[in-house]
C-alpha cells in the first residue's frame, strides 16, 4: 500500500473526529504539493543522458554503416570513460523513441539511425 493509500483507508476510519481528518487533509495535500514539484524540471543526470543521446546520434549520423555499441563508445570522444552498458540503457531509449534502429547480425548488435 501507498501512503497516500493509507492516509485514505485512515481517513475513512476517523471520519467522526474533525481534527484527525484534517491532519490526514493536510499529509494528503503535502503528498499533492511534492508530486508536482517532482514532475516540473528533469534531474541533473537526466540532463546529462540527453547531451549524451545527441552525441551518440551525431556518431550515428556521421557513420556510413551500422555500428556496434564500442565502436560508437571508440568513435567520439566525449562518450571514451561511458560503460557499454550506459550507451545500451541510451540506445534503447532512442530505439523506443523511434530514432534508432537495433539488427542483429551473426549475435552481434547494430545500431543505425532509423
Amino acid at each position: 500500500m501507498t501512503k497516500r493509500e493509507n492516509y485514505t483507508a485512515l481517513r475513512a476510519i476517523v471520519a467522526d473526529n474533525a481534527d484527525l481528518v484534517a491532519f490526514i487533509d493536510h499529509e494528503l495535500e503535502l503528498l499533492d504539493r511534492k508530486n508536482a514539484k517532482r514532475s516540473d524540471k528533469p534531474t541533473a543526470k537526466q540532463v546529462a543522458n540527453e547531451e549524451t543521446k545527441d552525441v551518440i546520434l551525431q556518431v550515428l549520423n556521421d557513420a556510413t554503416d551500422p555500428m556496434m555499441i564500442s565502436d560508437i563508445i571508440a568513435d567520439d570522444p566525449a562518450l571514451a570513460g561511458m560503460s557499454t552498458q550506459k550507451v545500451s540503457a541510451l540506445l534503447t531509449q532512442l530505439i523506443a523513441d523511434g530514432q534508432v534502429v537495433r539488427t542483429v547480425d551473426k549475435r552481434k548488435a547494430y545500431f543505425a539511425i532509423a
